[in-house]
């Protein structure tokens, strides 16, 4: 293809070299650089891709694309192109080399703190139920058709996420649905296309830290910048920051909640509780009107729900399809069932900060269970801070808990738990402490009460444990499972 063409839609300067050359693939990996590519240098978390150049002149790459000079290079016989930004030219870049997919799906971008990844399942759930074929990229995977690809980020790169919307393309995909992380609008991932529809789901601290934002104010920021970057904006009309979060919007917008306000509304929330089920009844009101059920608890199921009603709204999608979606989609880990006994309920979520365990323990309790158990440990090399908020949030919300082993990284796990304990330490709530995270699982089942409502919160989807650079399989529903088949008995 040729170089002109791949910078159609960038500004740029040619410092060394001339435009009028044919590039045989598109790189960002130093490792992946073959003759007569353009190896673009982008700034990682721990690598620079300009210390990178002079090697992949050697590898004999036709074009550099660099946003300072690289020295190393200077006279040799490859083209030099110099931008301000190297991951905003190559997100349009990206585009350009697999043909603007993004112009013949209709792209759902869906950002917020927490409902990401349920809203895109629902959404996804719901378009297929009408026949409208979508993909997904999000937190746990990638789908395109049946295939289905393990995600390393929420977002990936610019060139990843256009090869994948070319996948879609070239599948028959009409629609793809994904989530955007605050770090992919902040590195420019999701550039280089529009979204047709930009989805705000809520709002609250989360992601401040050196490797990500600054603080909070940045991370909203990042957050609005989606509503630059679409056609139409659908936001939760509820959340405190909305107002903020929209400014400078340079779209159409809509609302959806619980206010009276918003254009789109759910009423008459009821909790309804069965053998082995949580789930909520409501009314849908304002720009539809229906009665909705979802078989997963609480209010924040019912505006991941309603989100995604107000987005299948603009696909024309029937009442009918909208309702049997809703009734039948599962979510690896989020408020994932499990199981096990009428006598009592086994969840599995990913809630793996306090904000998260806490609004999940929350509304737990609202149902009332005969106990509110929590399995949970932390993550090894992440904030100690972490550790004591989420001890202190479950010793205070739950009635019992069990203290165990996440992803203990390069830290020891026993002092993981020390710390947790320190958290809990400041609460009355009771506790065990099991370091095995198999051996904690088979004891919640085994001493399982009647009405006990018991969740395992950390993992999630996650089917590993990290330690000392290592990932273990380590699936719990496998564990589950296992510990059934071995003979492990409960109520």
């Amino acid at each position: 293809m040729r170089l002109l063409d791949l910078l159609g839609k960038v500004s740029f300067e040619c410092i060394q070299g001339k435009t009028d050359v044919e590039v045989s693939a598109v790189v960002y990996d130093s490792r992946k650089v073959v003759p007569g590519c353009l190896f673009i240098c982008i700034q990682g978390a721990k690598f620079d891709g300009h210390a990178f150049a002079a090697g992949a002149v050697e590898k004999q790459a036709a074009v550099l694309l660099v946003s300072r000079p690289v020295a190393e290079v200077t006279g040799k016989d490859v083209t030099v192109i110099r931008v301000e930004d190297t991951r905003y030219g190559m997100a349009f870049i990206s585009a350009a080399w697999f043909g603007h997919p993004a112009e013949r799906l209709r792209v759902i971008g869906i950002t917020g703190t927490k409902g990401k990844t349920t809203t895109t399942y629902l959404v996804k759930s719901i378009l297929e139920n009408a026949g409208i074929k979508t993909g997904l990229i999000g937190t746990i995977e990638t789908i395109i058709g049946e295939t289905h690809i393990h995600a390393d980020n929420t977002t990936p790169e610019s060139y990843i996420l256009q090869q994948d919307f070319a996948g879609m393309v070239e599948a028959g995909m009409e629609a793809v649905v994904m989530e955007v992380s605050s770090q992919a609008l902040k590195l420019h991932r999701t550039q280089g296309f529009v979204f047709d529809y930009g989805i705000f789901t809520n709002l609250e601290p989360d992601h401040i830290a050196p490797d990500e934002h600054a603080d909070f104010e940045e991370y909203m920021a990042c957050k609005g910048l989606l509503f630059r970057q679409c056609r139409v904006g659908i936001v939760n009309g509820d959340d405190v920051h909305v107002e903020k979060l929209v400014e400078g919007h340079t779209c159409d917008l809509e609302t959806y909640g619980t206010g009276k306000n918003c254009m789109l509304r759910a009423e008459n929330l009821e909790l309804v509780r069965n053998p082995g089920e949580l789930g909520v009844n409501f009314h849908v009101s304002g720009l539809m009107e229906f009665d909705a059920h979802m078989p997963a608890p609480g209010r924040f199921s019912v505006y991941n729900a309603l989100c995604a009603v107000a987005i299948c709204r603009h696909f024309q999608v029937k009442v009918g399809d909208i309702r049997r979606a809703l009734g039948d989609v599962h979510v690896k880990g989020r408020i994932e069932k499990v199981k096990i006994s009428n006598k009592f309920t086994l969840l599995i979520d990913y809630a793996h900060n306090a904000m998260a365990l806490e609004s999940l323990l929350s509304t737990l309790k609202e149902y009332r269970p005969g106990r509110l158990v929590c399995l949970f440990g932390c993550g090894g090399n992440r904030s100690r801070q972490r550790r004591y908020e989420m001890g202190e949030v479950s010793g205070r919300l739950a009635d019992f808990t069990v203290i165990t082993s996440d992803n203990p990284r390069f830290e020891e796990p026993e002092a993981i738990i020390e710390d947790i304990k320190e958290g809990i330490g400041k609460t009355r709530g009771e506790y065990v402490e099991i370091c095995d995270r198999r051996e904690a699982i088979g004891y919640v089942i085994s001493h399982a009460q009647e009405g006990d409502l018991i969740v395992l919160a950390g993992k999630g989807h996650e089917d590993y444990q990290e330690i000392r650079g290592q990932k273990y399989p380590m699936d719990e529903r496998v564990i589950i499972h296992e510990l059934l088949e071995s003979g492990l008995t409960h109520i």
